[in-house]
Protein backbone atom coordinates (compact mmCIF):
# COMPACT_ATOMS: atom_id res chain seq x y z
CA UNK A 1 0.00 0.00 0.00
CA UNK A 2 1.56 3.10 -1.33
CA UNK A 3 1.94 6.62 0.73
CA UNK A 4 -0.20 8.58 -0.63
CA UNK A 5 -2.47 5.69 -0.71
CA UNK A 6 -3.35 5.60 2.92
CA UNK A 7 -2.53 9.38 3.34
CA UNK A 8 -5.36 10.21 0.75
CA UNK A 9 -7.54 7.69 2.98
CA UNK A 10 -6.73 9.38 6.18
CA UNK A 11 -7.21 12.56 5.70
CA UNK A 12 -10.05 11.93 3.26
CA UNK A 13 -11.36 10.24 6.58
CA UNK A 14 -10.60 12.36 9.31
CA UNK A 15 -11.54 15.66 7.09
CA UNK A 16 -15.03 14.16 5.75
CA UNK A 17 -15.77 12.75 9.42
CA UNK A 18 -14.60 16.30 11.08
CA UNK A 19 -16.90 18.33 8.26
CA UNK A 20 -19.55 15.91 9.19
CA UNK A 21 -19.29 16.19 13.27
CA UNK A 22 -18.83 19.75 12.83
CA UNK A 23 -22.15 19.90 10.87
CA UNK A 24 -24.12 17.97 12.96
CA UNK A 25 -23.15 19.98 15.63
CA UNK A 26 -23.99 23.15 13.88
CA UNK A 27 -27.30 22.12 12.85
CA UNK A 28 -28.11 20.17 15.90
CA UNK A 29 -27.18 23.35 18.33
CA UNK A 30 -29.28 25.96 15.76
CA UNK A 31 -32.61 23.25 16.01
CA UNK A 32 -31.95 23.53 19.77
CA UNK A 33 -31.78 27.51 19.98
CA UNK A 34 -35.04 27.15 17.42
CA UNK A 35 -36.72 24.83 19.64
CA UNK A 36 -34.85 24.14 22.87
CA UNK A 37 -35.88 25.78 25.43
CA UNK A 38 -39.70 24.27 24.59
CA UNK A 39 -38.53 21.32 24.13
CA UNK A 40 -37.33 21.65 27.97
CA UNK A 41 -40.61 22.41 28.77
CA UNK A 42 -42.51 19.85 27.18
CA UNK A 43 -39.75 17.32 28.60
CA UNK A 44 -40.39 18.53 32.21
CA UNK A 45 -43.99 18.63 32.22
CA UNK A 46 -44.16 15.06 31.11
CA UNK A 47 -47.00 12.93 32.72
CA UNK A 48 -46.78 9.46 34.13
CA UNK A 49 -48.31 8.08 30.82
CA UNK A 50 -45.40 6.17 29.02
CA UNK A 51 -46.68 6.08 26.10
CA UNK A 52 -47.06 9.70 25.54
CA UNK A 53 -43.32 9.91 27.38
CA UNK A 54 -41.82 7.72 24.36
CA UNK A 55 -44.12 10.20 21.95
CA UNK A 56 -42.41 13.40 23.21
CA UNK A 57 -39.27 11.28 23.46
CA UNK A 58 -39.44 10.45 19.73
CA UNK A 59 -40.48 14.49 18.59
CA UNK A 60 -38.21 16.20 20.95
CA UNK A 61 -35.09 14.47 19.41
CA UNK A 62 -36.49 14.34 15.81
CA UNK A 63 -36.69 18.16 15.96
CA UNK A 64 -33.71 18.66 18.06
CA UNK A 65 -31.59 15.96 15.95
CA UNK A 66 -29.75 14.88 18.78
CA UNK A 67 -30.39 11.42 20.89
CA UNK A 68 -27.03 12.43 23.15
CA UNK A 69 -28.90 15.90 23.85
CA UNK A 70 -32.31 14.54 24.56
CA UNK A 71 -30.91 11.67 27.01
CA UNK A 72 -28.46 14.37 28.70
CA UNK A 73 -31.67 16.77 29.36
CA UNK A 74 -33.59 13.34 30.87
CA UNK A 75 -30.78 11.85 33.17
CA UNK A 76 -30.52 15.97 34.26
CA UNK A 77 -34.10 15.98 34.80
CA UNK A 78 -34.41 12.76 37.09
CA UNK A 79 -31.52 13.89 38.63
CA UNK A 80 -33.26 17.81 39.62
CA UNK A 81 -35.90 14.94 40.99
CA UNK A 82 -38.17 16.49 38.40
CA UNK A 83 -39.02 13.08 36.33
CA UNK A 84 -39.64 9.87 37.07
CA UNK A 85 -37.43 6.71 36.55
CA UNK A 86 -40.73 5.22 34.32
CA UNK A 87 -40.89 8.86 32.76
CA UNK A 88 -37.47 9.01 31.90
CA UNK A 89 -37.43 5.26 30.36
CA UNK A 90 -40.55 5.86 28.12
CA UNK A 91 -38.21 9.27 27.08
CA UNK A 92 -35.41 7.77 26.05
CA UNK A 93 -37.51 4.84 24.32
CA UNK A 94 -38.82 7.77 22.63
CA UNK A 95 -35.64 9.61 21.63
CA UNK A 96 -34.04 6.26 20.25
CA UNK A 97 -36.35 6.55 17.19
CA UNK A 98 -36.34 10.08 16.79
CA UNK A 99 -32.15 10.13 16.33
CA UNK A 100 -33.09 7.59 13.12
CA UNK A 101 -34.33 10.69 11.15
CA UNK A 102 -30.97 12.19 11.07
CA UNK A 103 -29.88 8.50 9.06
CA UNK A 104 -33.20 8.68 7.11
CA UNK A 105 -31.92 12.70 5.89
CA UNK A 106 -28.29 11.30 4.89
CA UNK A 107 -30.24 8.54 2.94
CA UNK A 108 -31.92 11.14 0.57
CA UNK A 109 -29.56 11.59 -3.05
CA UNK A 110 -29.08 15.62 -1.92
CA UNK A 111 -25.62 15.67 -2.00
CA UNK A 112 -25.14 17.71 -4.58
CA UNK A 113 -26.96 20.13 -2.63
CA UNK A 114 -24.70 20.54 0.32
CA UNK A 115 -22.87 23.23 -1.16
CA UNK A 116 -25.48 25.38 -1.99
CA UNK A 117 -26.52 25.11 1.67
CA UNK A 118 -23.44 25.93 3.16
CA UNK A 119 -23.53 29.08 0.75
CA UNK A 120 -27.01 30.04 2.05
CA UNK A 121 -26.79 29.08 5.76
CA UNK A 122 -23.63 31.08 5.78
CA UNK A 123 -25.08 33.68 4.55
CA UNK A 124 -28.04 33.90 6.80
CA UNK A 125 -25.81 33.52 9.68
CA UNK A 126 -23.64 36.24 8.75
CA UNK A 127 -25.85 38.63 7.13
CA UNK A 128 -29.12 38.16 9.48
CA UNK A 129 -30.10 40.67 12.03
CA UNK A 130 -33.15 38.93 13.29
CA UNK A 131 -31.53 35.46 15.64
CA UNK A 132 -34.20 32.97 14.14
CA UNK A 133 -32.58 33.78 10.99
CA UNK A 134 -29.65 33.26 11.95
CA UNK A 135 -30.69 30.28 13.70
CA UNK A 136 -32.00 29.15 10.45
CA UNK A 137 -28.94 29.92 9.02
CA UNK A 138 -26.96 27.86 11.58
CA UNK A 139 -29.44 24.81 10.94
CA UNK A 140 -29.01 25.07 6.68
CA UNK A 141 -25.05 25.46 7.19
CA UNK A 142 -24.64 22.68 9.46
CA UNK A 143 -26.81 20.59 7.01
CA UNK A 144 -24.60 21.63 4.28
CA UNK A 145 -21.92 20.62 6.52
CA UNK A 146 -22.90 17.16 7.31
CA UNK A 147 -23.63 16.17 3.69
CA UNK A 148 -20.48 17.52 2.10
CA UNK A 149 -18.45 16.08 5.19
CA UNK A 150 -20.48 12.50 3.81
CA UNK A 151 -19.60 13.23 0.31
CA UNK A 152 -15.38 14.23 1.37
CA UNK A 153 -15.98 10.60 3.19
CA UNK A 154 -17.19 8.65 0.43
CA UNK A 155 -14.67 9.68 -2.10
CA UNK A 156 -11.84 8.59 0.43
CA UNK A 157 -12.77 5.27 0.32
CA UNK A 158 -12.31 5.26 -3.48
CA UNK A 159 -8.62 3.74 -3.25
CA UNK A 160 -9.78 1.07 -0.82
CA UNK A 161 -12.02 -0.43 -3.75
CA UNK A 162 -8.89 -1.55 -5.58
CA UNK A 163 -7.21 -3.10 -2.72
CA UNK A 164 -7.64 -7.02 -1.74
CA UNK A 165 -6.36 -6.59 1.91
CA UNK A 166 -9.33 -3.88 2.83
CA UNK A 167 -11.74 -5.81 0.89
CA UNK A 168 -10.93 -9.12 2.86
CA UNK A 169 -11.56 -6.86 6.21
CA UNK A 170 -14.93 -5.26 4.93
CA UNK A 171 -15.75 -9.41 4.05
CA UNK A 172 -14.28 -10.55 7.47
CA UNK A 173 -16.60 -7.94 9.44
CA UNK A 174 -19.78 -8.96 6.62
CA UNK A 175 -19.49 -12.30 7.67
CA UNK A 176 -18.70 -12.40 10.96
CA UNK A 177 -22.12 -10.70 12.82
CA UNK A 178 -21.00 -10.36 16.38
CA UNK A 179 -17.61 -8.88 15.06
CA UNK A 180 -19.29 -6.44 13.36
CA UNK A 181 -21.61 -5.55 16.46
CA UNK A 182 -18.42 -4.94 17.90
CA UNK A 183 -16.78 -2.74 15.86
CA UNK A 184 -19.90 -0.42 15.42
CA UNK A 185 -20.31 -0.26 19.16
CA UNK A 186 -16.65 0.59 19.80
CA UNK A 187 -16.34 2.99 16.71
CA UNK A 188 -19.55 4.80 18.25
CA UNK A 189 -17.72 4.77 22.14
CA UNK A 190 -14.49 6.54 20.41
CA UNK A 191 -16.35 9.34 18.66
CA UNK A 192 -18.97 9.56 20.43
CA UNK A 193 -21.85 10.02 18.09
CA UNK A 194 -23.99 7.48 16.63
CA UNK A 195 -25.40 9.76 13.88
CA UNK A 196 -21.38 10.24 13.08
CA UNK A 197 -20.75 6.52 13.06
CA UNK A 198 -23.96 5.77 10.89
CA UNK A 199 -22.71 8.03 8.46
CA UNK A 200 -18.91 6.23 7.88
CA UNK A 201 -21.50 2.98 7.12
CA UNK A 202 -23.22 4.95 4.44
CA UNK A 203 -19.84 5.88 2.98
CA UNK A 204 -18.21 2.73 3.23
CA UNK A 205 -21.65 0.95 2.29
CA UNK A 206 -22.34 3.33 -0.47
CA UNK A 207 -18.90 2.96 -2.35
CA UNK A 208 -19.67 -0.92 -2.43
CA UNK A 209 -17.23 -1.67 0.46
CA UNK A 210 -19.55 -3.34 2.84
CA UNK A 211 -22.51 -5.63 2.37
CA UNK A 212 -26.02 -5.10 3.31
CA UNK A 213 -25.55 -7.64 5.73
CA UNK A 214 -22.25 -6.02 7.35
CA UNK A 215 -23.83 -2.88 7.39
CA UNK A 216 -27.14 -3.91 9.47
CA UNK A 217 -24.80 -5.83 11.84
CA UNK A 218 -22.53 -2.64 12.41
CA UNK A 219 -25.58 -0.65 13.39
CA UNK A 220 -26.88 -3.21 16.05
CA UNK A 221 -23.52 -2.44 17.43
CA UNK A 222 -23.54 1.20 16.95
CA UNK A 223 -27.23 1.21 18.64
CA UNK A 224 -25.28 -0.19 21.69
CA UNK A 225 -22.23 2.08 21.62
CA UNK A 226 -24.81 5.27 21.69
CA UNK A 227 -26.10 4.46 25.23
CA UNK A 228 -22.47 5.33 26.52
CA UNK A 229 -23.45 9.27 26.06
CA UNK A 230 -26.29 8.98 28.34
CA UNK A 231 -24.15 6.96 30.79
CA UNK A 232 -21.30 9.23 30.60
CA UNK A 233 -23.85 12.14 31.31
CA UNK A 234 -25.26 10.17 34.49
CA UNK A 235 -21.15 10.37 36.25
CA UNK A 236 -21.81 11.66 39.62
CA UNK A 237 -25.38 12.10 39.82
CA UNK A 238 -28.16 10.68 42.00
CA UNK A 239 -29.29 6.74 42.03
CA UNK A 240 -32.21 7.14 39.48
CA UNK A 241 -30.39 8.93 37.17
CA UNK A 242 -27.88 6.40 36.85
CA UNK A 243 -30.07 3.95 36.67
CA UNK A 244 -32.07 5.51 33.34
CA UNK A 245 -28.69 5.28 32.09
CA UNK A 246 -28.01 1.68 32.69
CA UNK A 247 -32.08 0.91 31.43
CA UNK A 248 -30.83 2.70 27.85
CA UNK A 249 -27.64 0.54 27.49
CA UNK A 250 -29.76 -2.28 28.99
CA UNK A 251 -32.89 -2.35 25.99
CA UNK A 252 -30.70 -1.86 23.56
CA UNK A 253 -28.25 -4.76 24.43
CA UNK A 254 -31.25 -6.89 24.65
CA UNK A 255 -32.70 -5.38 21.55
CA UNK A 256 -29.35 -6.82 19.39
CA UNK A 257 -29.33 -9.63 21.32
CA UNK A 258 -32.64 -10.74 19.98
CA UNK A 259 -32.14 -9.08 16.54
CA UNK A 260 -28.72 -11.47 16.00
CA UNK A 261 -31.30 -14.44 16.48
CA UNK A 262 -33.92 -13.20 13.99
CA UNK A 263 -31.15 -11.50 11.79
CA UNK A 264 -32.05 -13.51 8.62
CA UNK A 265 -35.73 -12.85 8.31
CA UNK A 266 -35.55 -9.25 10.09
CA UNK A 267 -32.60 -9.05 6.41
CA UNK A 268 -35.39 -9.85 4.42
CA UNK A 269 -38.03 -8.11 5.66
CA UNK A 270 -36.00 -4.92 5.44
CA UNK A 271 -34.89 -5.79 1.66
CA UNK A 272 -39.11 -6.44 1.16
CA UNK A 273 -40.52 -3.14 2.12
CA UNK A 274 -37.35 -1.66 0.71
CA UNK A 275 -37.11 -0.93 -3.24
CA UNK A 276 -34.15 -2.43 -5.00
CA UNK A 277 -31.14 -4.79 -4.65
CA UNK A 278 -29.19 -3.21 -1.28
CA UNK A 279 -26.40 -4.93 -3.02
CA UNK A 280 -26.77 -4.01 -6.69
CA UNK A 281 -23.54 -2.42 -7.58
CA UNK A 282 -23.09 -0.09 -10.90
CA UNK A 283 -21.06 -1.81 -13.04
CA UNK A 284 -21.13 0.43 -16.01
CA UNK A 285 -20.60 3.87 -17.17
CA UNK A 286 -24.00 4.19 -18.14
CA UNK A 287 -25.36 3.06 -14.74
CA UNK A 288 -23.35 5.40 -12.83
CA UNK A 289 -24.71 8.74 -15.43
CA UNK A 290 -28.41 6.60 -14.34
CA UNK A 291 -27.83 6.56 -10.83
CA UNK A 292 -25.75 10.05 -10.30
CA UNK A 293 -23.18 7.70 -8.46
CA UNK A 294 -19.92 6.22 -9.73
CA UNK A 295 -18.82 2.88 -11.09
CA UNK A 296 -18.73 0.28 -8.01
CA UNK A 297 -21.35 2.42 -5.66
CA UNK A 298 -24.10 0.35 -4.40
CA UNK A 299 -26.98 3.31 -4.92
CA UNK A 300 -29.92 1.34 -3.19
CA UNK A 301 -28.17 0.60 0.06
CA UNK A 302 -28.50 3.35 2.00
CA UNK A 303 -31.95 3.64 2.34
CA UNK A 304 -31.85 0.01 3.22
CA UNK A 305 -29.43 0.91 6.34
CA UNK A 306 -31.88 3.78 7.09
CA UNK A 307 -34.89 1.76 7.22
CA UNK A 308 -32.91 -0.60 9.48
CA UNK A 309 -32.03 1.87 11.78
CA UNK A 310 -35.79 3.11 12.45
CA UNK A 311 -37.23 -0.31 12.53
CA UNK A 312 -35.18 -1.93 15.15
CA UNK A 313 -35.57 0.89 17.30
CA UNK A 314 -39.49 0.66 16.49
CA UNK A 315 -39.51 -2.43 17.28
CA UNK A 316 -37.89 -2.19 20.47
CA UNK A 317 -39.62 0.43 21.58
CA UNK A 318 -43.14 -1.36 20.90
CA UNK A 319 -41.57 -4.26 22.83
CA UNK A 320 -40.35 -2.91 25.68
CA UNK A 321 -42.62 -0.15 26.34
CA UNK A 322 -45.43 -2.34 27.87
CA UNK A 323 -42.46 -3.88 30.10
CA UNK A 324 -41.03 -0.86 31.33
CA UNK A 325 -41.60 -1.48 34.61
CA UNK A 326 -39.81 -4.75 34.47
CA UNK A 327 -36.85 -2.57 32.66
CA UNK A 328 -36.74 -0.13 35.99
CA UNK A 329 -36.83 -2.96 38.61
CA UNK A 330 -33.38 -4.35 36.56
CA UNK A 331 -32.16 -1.49 36.45
CA UNK A 332 -33.01 -1.08 39.99
CA UNK A 333 -31.34 -4.49 41.31
CA UNK A 334 -28.24 -3.78 39.08
CA UNK A 335 -27.65 -0.35 40.89
CA UNK A 336 -28.66 -0.53 44.46
CA UNK A 337 -29.29 1.58 47.15
CA UNK A 338 -31.76 4.29 48.28
CA UNK A 339 -31.87 7.71 46.70
CA UNK A 340 -33.08 10.92 48.50
CA UNK A 341 -35.78 12.04 46.79
CA UNK A 342 -36.13 15.66 47.08
CA UNK A 343 -40.22 16.56 45.97
CA UNK A 344 -40.38 19.56 43.76
CA UNK A 345 -43.67 20.27 43.69
CA UNK A 346 -46.15 21.99 46.49
CA UNK A 347 -47.49 19.20 48.47
CA UNK A 348 -50.12 21.19 50.68
CA UNK A 349 -51.40 24.28 47.64
CA UNK A 350 -54.55 23.51 45.59
CA UNK A 351 -55.31 26.25 43.31
CA UNK A 352 -59.24 24.43 43.49
CA UNK A 353 -59.82 26.05 47.11
CA UNK A 354 -59.06 29.87 45.50
CA UNK A 355 -62.92 30.75 46.11
CA UNK A 356 -62.15 29.66 49.94
CA UNK A 357 -60.20 31.90 51.22
CA UNK A 358 -59.55 31.14 54.43
CA UNK A 359 -58.98 27.22 53.57
CA UNK A 360 -56.44 28.57 50.53
CA UNK A 361 -54.92 30.75 53.52
CA UNK A 362 -54.48 28.16 55.74
CA UNK A 363 -52.47 25.97 52.89
CA UNK A 364 -50.36 28.47 51.96
CA UNK A 365 -49.24 28.45 55.63
CA UNK A 366 -48.74 25.19 55.41
CA UNK A 367 -46.26 25.34 52.62
CA UNK A 368 -44.56 27.89 54.54
CA UNK A 369 -43.78 26.44 57.33
CA UNK A 370 -42.50 23.23 55.29
CA UNK A 371 -40.91 25.74 53.09
CA UNK A 372 -38.87 27.26 56.96
CA UNK A 373 -38.28 23.21 57.50
CA UNK A 374 -36.30 23.09 54.23
CA UNK A 375 -34.53 26.56 54.49
CA UNK A 376 -33.34 25.09 57.89
CA UNK A 377 -32.06 21.88 56.41
CA UNK A 378 -30.27 23.84 53.59
CA UNK A 379 -28.31 25.53 56.99
CA UNK A 380 -27.82 21.93 59.21
CA UNK A 381 -26.23 20.49 55.65
CA UNK A 382 -24.30 23.58 54.75
CA UNK A 383 -22.79 23.35 58.28
CA UNK A 384 -21.50 19.76 57.88
CA UNK A 385 -20.43 20.66 54.43
CA UNK A 386 -18.21 23.54 55.98
CA UNK A 387 -17.21 21.46 58.41
CA UNK A 388 -16.57 18.32 56.69
CA UNK A 389 -15.55 19.42 52.64
CA UNK A 390 -17.29 16.40 51.51
CA UNK A 391 -18.05 17.73 48.33
CA UNK A 392 -20.74 15.35 47.80
CA UNK A 393 -22.75 17.04 49.83
CA UNK A 394 -23.14 19.99 47.20
CA UNK A 395 -25.61 18.13 44.89
CA UNK A 396 -28.02 17.84 47.23
CA UNK A 397 -27.51 21.18 48.20
CA UNK A 398 -28.06 22.80 45.47
CA UNK A 399 -31.37 20.38 45.22
CA UNK A 400 -32.58 22.17 48.57
CA UNK A 401 -31.86 25.92 47.12
CA UNK A 402 -33.53 25.34 43.66
CA UNK A 403 -36.58 24.13 45.86
CA UNK A 404 -36.98 27.05 48.22
CA UNK A 405 -36.42 29.45 44.96
CA UNK A 406 -39.82 26.91 43.34
CA UNK A 407 -41.61 27.70 47.12
CA UNK A 408 -40.89 31.49 46.66
CA UNK A 409 -42.28 31.63 43.36
CA UNK A 410 -45.02 29.51 43.64
CA UNK A 411 -46.22 30.58 46.95
CA UNK A 412 -46.43 33.84 46.34
CA UNK A 413 -48.30 33.56 43.42
CA UNK A 414 -50.87 31.65 45.12
CA UNK A 415 -51.22 34.03 47.83
CA UNK A 416 -51.42 36.97 45.25
CA UNK A 417 -54.70 34.83 43.47
CA UNK A 418 -55.62 34.75 46.96
CA UNK A 419 -55.53 38.40 47.74
CA UNK A 420 -57.50 39.24 44.51
CA UNK A 421 -60.67 37.36 46.23
CA UNK A 422 -63.19 39.07 48.41
CA UNK A 423 -61.14 39.00 51.50
CA UNK A 424 -61.43 40.60 55.12
CA UNK A 425 -58.90 42.99 56.63
CA UNK A 426 -56.88 40.60 59.03
CA UNK A 427 -56.52 38.21 55.92
CA UNK A 428 -55.14 40.85 53.60
CA UNK A 429 -52.41 41.59 56.30
CA UNK A 430 -51.67 38.13 56.79
CA UNK A 431 -51.19 37.70 52.84
CA UNK A 432 -48.87 40.56 53.42
CA UNK A 433 -46.46 38.89 56.23
CA UNK A 434 -46.06 35.47 54.62
CA UNK A 435 -44.58 36.98 51.67
CA UNK A 436 -42.12 38.70 53.77
CA UNK A 437 -41.63 35.35 55.83
CA UNK A 438 -41.17 33.21 51.89
CA UNK A 439 -38.98 36.50 50.85
CA UNK A 440 -37.05 36.44 53.84
CA UNK A 441 -37.10 32.27 53.69
CA UNK A 442 -35.42 32.26 50.06
CA UNK A 443 -32.29 34.87 51.00
CA UNK A 444 -31.80 32.44 53.86
CA UNK A 445 -31.67 29.68 50.52
CA UNK A 446 -29.21 31.99 48.69
CA UNK A 447 -26.64 32.91 51.58
CA UNK A 448 -26.64 28.97 52.38
CA UNK A 449 -25.57 29.11 48.52
CA UNK A 450 -22.80 31.79 49.22
CA UNK A 451 -21.41 29.88 52.39
CA UNK A 452 -21.09 26.74 50.21
CA UNK A 453 -19.39 28.45 47.66
CA UNK A 454 -17.09 29.96 49.87
CA UNK A 455 -16.08 26.71 51.00
CA UNK A 456 -15.80 25.26 47.39
CA UNK A 457 -13.01 28.14 46.59
CA UNK A 458 -11.25 27.30 49.96
CA UNK A 459 -11.43 23.15 48.74
CA UNK A 460 -10.21 24.50 45.48
CA UNK A 461 -7.36 26.94 46.30
CA UNK A 462 -6.15 24.24 49.01
CA UNK A 463 -6.93 27.05 51.61
CA UNK A 464 -7.33 25.98 55.10
CA UNK A 465 -8.08 27.91 58.60
CA UNK A 466 -6.30 28.18 61.78
CA UNK A 467 -7.83 26.09 64.45
CA UNK A 468 -9.66 29.32 66.17
CA UNK A 469 -10.90 30.68 63.21
CA UNK A 470 -12.61 27.08 62.61
CA UNK A 471 -14.09 27.03 66.15
CA UNK A 472 -15.19 30.82 65.76
CA UNK A 473 -16.97 29.89 61.94
CA UNK A 474 -18.51 26.92 63.65
CA UNK A 475 -19.35 29.20 66.84
CA UNK A 476 -21.07 31.77 64.44
CA UNK A 477 -22.98 28.95 62.25
CA UNK A 478 -24.40 27.25 65.08
CA UNK A 479 -25.48 30.17 66.64
CA UNK A 480 -27.30 31.39 63.81
CA UNK A 481 -28.47 27.89 63.19
CA UNK A 482 -30.32 28.22 66.46
CA UNK A 483 -32.39 30.78 66.02
CA UNK A 484 -33.19 29.86 62.31
CA UNK A 485 -34.42 26.72 64.21
CA UNK A 486 -36.10 28.78 67.12
CA UNK A 487 -38.13 30.91 64.52
CA UNK A 488 -38.85 27.72 62.78
CA UNK A 489 -40.61 26.32 65.49
CA UNK A 490 -42.50 29.74 66.24
CA UNK A 491 -43.93 29.77 62.88
CA UNK A 492 -45.35 26.20 63.20
CA UNK A 493 -46.61 27.35 66.42
CA UNK A 494 -47.71 30.58 65.33
CA UNK A 495 -46.81 31.71 68.52
CA UNK A 496 -46.22 35.79 68.66
CA UNK A 497 -44.50 35.96 71.87
CA UNK A 498 -41.15 35.54 70.81
CA UNK A 499 -39.96 38.88 69.99
CA UNK A 500 -37.55 39.72 73.16
CA UNK A 501 -36.10 36.05 72.99
CA UNK A 502 -35.36 36.69 68.99
CA UNK A 503 -34.00 40.10 69.57
CA UNK A 504 -31.51 38.65 72.17
CA UNK A 505 -30.53 35.96 69.36
CA UNK A 506 -29.69 38.49 66.55
CA UNK A 507 -28.32 40.87 69.07
CA UNK A 508 -26.23 38.01 69.91
CA UNK A 509 -24.89 37.00 66.63
CA UNK A 510 -24.47 40.64 65.28
CA UNK A 511 -22.22 41.16 68.59
CA UNK A 512 -20.30 37.92 67.47
CA UNK A 513 -19.49 38.75 64.10
CA UNK A 514 -18.22 42.31 65.01
CA UNK A 515 -15.70 40.57 67.66
CA UNK A 516 -14.60 37.98 64.64
CA UNK A 517 -14.07 41.02 62.57
CA UNK A 518 -11.88 42.52 65.19
CA UNK A 519 -10.06 38.98 66.16
CA UNK A 520 -9.30 38.59 62.48
CA UNK A 521 -8.11 42.19 62.14
CA UNK A 522 -5.68 41.21 65.09
CA UNK A 523 -4.32 38.04 63.76
CA UNK A 524 -3.96 39.82 60.16
CA UNK A 525 -2.08 42.59 62.04
CA UNK A 526 0.39 39.49 64.14
CA UNK A 527 0.89 37.36 60.77
CA UNK A 528 -1.56 34.70 62.31
CA UNK A 529 -3.57 34.65 58.91
CA UNK A 530 -3.59 35.70 55.49
CA UNK A 531 -4.71 37.72 52.89
CA UNK A 532 -6.61 35.03 50.75
CA UNK A 533 -8.02 33.00 53.50
CA UNK A 534 -8.83 36.32 55.44
CA UNK A 535 -11.21 37.02 52.39
CA UNK A 536 -13.08 33.88 52.41
CA UNK A 537 -13.37 33.98 56.50
CA UNK A 538 -14.94 37.36 56.34
CA UNK A 539 -17.25 36.72 53.88
CA UNK A 540 -17.95 33.50 55.82
CA UNK A 541 -19.38 35.67 58.69
CA UNK A 542 -21.00 37.85 56.50
CA UNK A 543 -23.10 35.91 55.09
CA UNK A 544 -23.98 33.95 58.74
CA UNK A 545 -25.26 37.49 59.88
CA UNK A 546 -26.80 38.32 56.98
CA UNK A 547 -28.93 34.53 57.96
CA UNK A 548 -29.71 36.27 61.36
CA UNK A 549 -30.83 39.51 59.50
CA UNK A 550 -33.75 37.43 57.27
CA UNK A 551 -34.30 35.34 60.44
CA UNK A 552 -35.47 38.40 62.87
CA UNK A 553 -37.41 40.05 59.45
CA UNK A 554 -39.12 36.79 59.58
CA UNK A 555 -39.68 37.30 63.56
CA UNK A 556 -41.36 40.81 62.61
CA UNK A 557 -43.42 38.99 59.98
CA UNK A 558 -45.15 35.95 62.42
CA UNK A 559 -45.57 39.10 65.30
CA UNK A 560 -47.38 40.98 62.55
CA UNK A 561 -45.12 44.32 62.32
CA UNK A 562 -44.74 43.18 58.29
Amino acid sequence: MSVLFSQKLLFGLMGGLGLFLFGMKIMSEGLQKVAGNRMRKILAALTNNRYMAAFVGLAVTAIIQSSSATTVMVVGFVNAGLMSLMQAIGVVLGANIGTTITAQLIAFKITKFALPAIGIGTGLKLFSKRKNWVYIGEIILGFGILFYGLDVMKHAFDPVKSSEEFRQIFLLVGDHHLLAVLVGAVMTVVVQSSSATIGITLALASSGLLSFEGSMALILGENIGTTITANLAAIGTNITARRTAISHFLFNLIGVAYMLIIFPWFLDFIEWITPGNADFVVATQQQAIDFGAAVGDKPYIARHIANTHTLFNVLNTIIFLPIIGLLANISTRLIRGEDVQIEYHLKYIDPRVLNTPPLALSQAREETNRMAAVALECLDDTLVFLDSRDTRLLDGLKKKEDLLDLLQKEIIDFIVAVSQRPISQEASKEISSMMHMVNDLEKIGDYCENLWELGEKKIDQRITFSDVANAEVADLGQKTRDFVFFIHGALVRRDTSIEEKAQAMENQIDQLEADLRHHHIDRLNTGECSVNPGLIFIDMIHNFEKIGDHTMSITRAIIGKK
